[in-house]
């Protein structure tokens, strides 16, 4: 627990013709204040959509008919209300009978000139998750490029002089000594093979960016698919016609959803498997652009979901880290290329899974031509 900050509602209008209330409906994180008696006086659209009811039905009802009255706001409340000062609460589980359960961060804070009214602003856990998400993906990338040039100079060079020796005595070899100099080379160039597909994150070459119809991305993946390692499995398309173009280098995006579909087909049985490609608008969150202070809204959804076994609990939080596979054979290193592109894209990939639903999400900022 820990102070929060400080709000405020009132009446009066702020200038300009501009009242605080129109600037608290203008709001997206969901804003309610209770009176002395916890009865809700205060209910914000954003905590309309959040609470599934109008505000029309939740004004002057206890706010213990909408939570129950052992839910933690009732002690952050209580306590913001006797010390007068604002309080905060982090990764709280909030549960109503219509939303059912979410983890939420809280501040409450009392509402000056009304006695015992507190003023409470809610945090839904999903939207700082994308941001803590997204920083952990630039680091797991800065750690595999450094790795990566290490191993394209350290590892190549010793392992050509290995292959070499191994071919000089197999001239002097035969039957089966000779076999195990062959397998010496062909263990060198999957050594190798490795080395050169961990090279591709030390790339620092800077591609072309363009406006790209992410359509035409995914309908090029999706032909693939059908045609090769997802023959037989039913692929689902369900795209927004008017969804606007990404700023972003073609190839790469088409690497990206490769990959993922690659992986929901691997996940899913041939026989009832199901692959679903969906693209949507939404109004995305605002994240730092890399190297700048610039902040990009990120409003392109491309959600790649099958209906497989699932991810693992232990595996899923540290699913785009290099060298981690929910696949027996798998290298893992599939995943953090795709993380690394993403966010080389100014994006931000995220997973979640439960049986039978297993779903990636990957958010994109829409092109926006320069202006002279």
């Amino acid at each position: 627990m820990s102070n929060g900050v400080n709000f405020s509602i009132r009446r009066p209008h702020l200038g300009n013709g501009v009242s605080s209330e129109s600037v608290l409906n203008s709001l997206t994180a969901p804003i309610i204040a209770v009176n002395q008696n916890n009865v809700l006086t205060v209910v914000n659209p954003a905590g309309e959509q959040f609470f599934h009811a109008s505000a029309a039905y939740l004004v002057d009802k206890p706010l213990g008919n909408v939570i129950p009255v052992d839910s933690p706001l009732f002690s952050l409340i209580n306590q913001s209300r006797s010390h007068n000062q604002a309080m905060s609460e982090y990764d709280i589980p909030l549960e109503t009978p219509r939303i059912g359960s979410q983890f939420v961060n809280l501040h409450a804070a009392p509402i000056p000139d009304s006695s015992g009214a507190v003023g409470v602003l809610i945090i839904l856990r999903s939207i700082a998750d994308k941001i803590d998400r997204q920083l952990t993906h630039r680091g797991s990338a800065r750690s595999i490029t450094a790795m990566a040039s290490l191993m394209a100079h350290e590892v190549k060079n010793p392992l050509s002089g290995i292959r070499g020796a191994a071919q000089l005595i197999e001239q002097v070899m035969d039957g089966e000594n000779k076999k195990l100099t062959q397998l010496i080379c062909k263990e060198v160039d999957r050594i190798c093979a490795l080395v050169d597909r961990i090279g591709l994150f030390s790339n620092e070459v800077s591609l072309s960016r363009e406006a790209v119809n992410i359509h035409q991305v995914l309908d090029h993946v999706h032909q693939i698919a059908r045609n090769g390692f997802a023959k037989g499995i039913k692929i689902v398309t369900t795209f927004d016609p008017s969804l606007p173009l990404v700023s972003g280098n073609r190839d790469q995006l088409v690497q990206v959803f490769l990959n993922l579909v690659k992986n929901a087909a691997e996940a899913v049985s041939v026989e009832g498997g199901q692959i679903n490609l969906e693209s949507a608008y939404r109004h995305g969150i605002r994240i730092a652009s890399p190297g700048s202070s610039n902040r990009v809204q990120l409003p392109l959804v491309i959600s790649v979901m099958d209906n497989g076994s699932g991810i693992s609990e232990d595996i899923l939080p540290h699913l785009f880290d290099p060298f981690v596979s929910n696949k027996p054979k798998g290298s893992g290193l599939g995943l953090a290329l795709v993380a690394q592109i993403v966010q080389g894209h100014g994006g931000v990939i995220e997973a979640e899974s439960n049986p039978k639903r297993t779903v990636f999400r990957t958010l994109l900022p829409m092109y926006k031509p320069e202006r002279g």
